[in-house]
């Protein structure tokens, strides 16, 4: 008699992703359906180490029980009512956004990559209303390097082709300078009076975790002053506690013109944004000129509350710089061991290694790394081809990162 192997739950997941579904991401080969603090849990019940967090985007860890109760009890009273009328909810999520990070005022949207354009519409608005740049002459500045997003404003600032091959024209008034490099931006501010604004990560995510030079952030601001330039930090990664501090420009003691934040703004719950400036940039935009049917519904808004206030009753930015710190030493270590590990960076819990590529694997090393270290119970990702991005959930303890540690120097030294 004839027997038929059943495919597993995995298989069955990732085959109907395959059938149904567009064909635009490359997942590590992980079924996940729980997931609690640090860790998740797949489809057949093995349990990982989540070492990527959604892309920081779970900084308080899987299903915090203070987000999601008060998701809950929101979700059952009121969700959305677009903003073509008040809620209850929405001026007291703002006044808290403003009191937490000092600033005027705050719009709230929904995703990353509409906060970064929400801050490019706003710098450019200001240009013509209050710097008195003329029509359709605004310019904006942007790093090489640089990752906000997927739209098309976001990519036309992108030097990574597989953002931009095949999806051109892209968008008009856009500089790329390089990274880290403040000569360079001040020999594009004083060339061009027609400059708005220069949007720039703290710490590049994407890229792998690139760390720029001591005091390359208050050269930023102090040259956004002298030329009078709106600086635009892109804090979606960066910001609530990943690095050590509130936000990483809280490093060099820098204030942003205008603050984009994204990700861990709801614990990992559901998408929120948030563009923070001060009354003279925020009010250059009058209604019916931008907005959004979700942005700032009541859901959100009291998620948002709550996730922020885990981050600082938990003390989870000061957990992630003693926690990055152990990491940091445990990686560093590992490199004298073995060749794979080129080099070490980061800052408080966004940290990645860079990996010596093996001739027989065809630039494939660190993909294939972490696939070994899925196999020995931890995930992440590789970026930008010979990266690896650690990024935990900023609840982990001393015990377990010692774990994590284990597994990612173990997978390395038998690789």
């Amino acid at each position: 008699m004839e027997t038929t192997t059943r495919p597993s739950a995995t298989d069955q997941a990732m085959q109907l992703e395959w059938n149904y579904g567009a064909h635009n991401y490359h997942p590590i080969p992980a079924v996940l359906s729980r997931g609690e603090g640090i860790f998740v849990w797949d489809v057949e019940g093995k349990r990982y180490f989540d070492f990527l967090s959604a892309y920081s985007a779970v900084s308080q860890g899987h299903c915090h029980p203070r987000i999601i109760n008060v998701m809950i009890q929101q979700a059952q009273r009121l969700t959305l009512t677009s903003r073509a009328f008040y809620n209850d909810k929405t001026g007291l999520c703002e006044k808290f956004l403003c009191e937490y990070f000092g600033y005027d005022k705050a719009l709230l949207m929904n995703s990353g990559a509409e906060g970064g354009e929400t801050a490019l519409k706003l710098t450019r608005k200001w240009a013509y209303k209050v710097k008195g740049i003329p029509q359709n002459q605004a310019k904006t500045v942007y790093a090489a390097g640089n990752f906000w997003g997927r739209t098309l404003a976001a990519i036309s600032s992108s030097t990574d082709p597989s953002s931009t091959n095949d999806f051109g024209p892209l968008l008009p008034g856009y500089i790329i300078i390089p990274y880290n490099d403040l000569n360079a931006l001040e020999d594009t501010f004083r060339s061009d009076p027609n400059i708005a604004g220069f949007m720039v990560e703290p710490i590049q995510g994407e890229a792998g975790v690139v760390v720029p030079d001591e005091g390359y952030l208050r050269g930023v601001r102090d040259l956004c002053t002298q030329y009078n330039v709106l600086f635009i930090a892109d804090e979606v990664q960066t910001g609530i506690g990943r690095t050590g501090k509130r936000i990483a420009c809280d490093h060099e003691g820098v204030k942003p013109d205008l603050l984009v934040l994204g990700k861990a703004l709801s614990g990992g719950t559901m998408p929120v944004s948030a563009v923070m400036t001060s009354n003279e940039v925020m009010l250059t935009i009058k209604p019916g000129e931008h907005g959004s049917t979700y942005g700032g519904n009541p859901l959100a808004c009291v998620v948002t509350m709550e996730a922020l206030r885990v981050v600082e009753d938990e003390k989870l930015a000061e957990n992630a710089t003693a926690m990055g710190e152990i990491f940091r030493d445990r990686m560093t270590a590992l490199s004298r061991k073995t060749e794979l590990v080129k080099s070490v960076r980061g800052k408080g819990l966004l940290n990645a290694i860079v990996i010596a590529e093996r001739p027989d694997l065809g630039g494939e090393t660190a993909w294939e790394i972490c696939l070994k270290l899925k196999d020995n119970g931890l995930l992440t990702k590789p970026t930008h081809g010979d990266k690896i991005r650690f990024a935990p959930p900023l609840v982990i303890n001393e015990d377990q990162m010692h774990e994590a540690c284990d597994i990612i120097e173990k997978t390395i030294l038998e690789f």
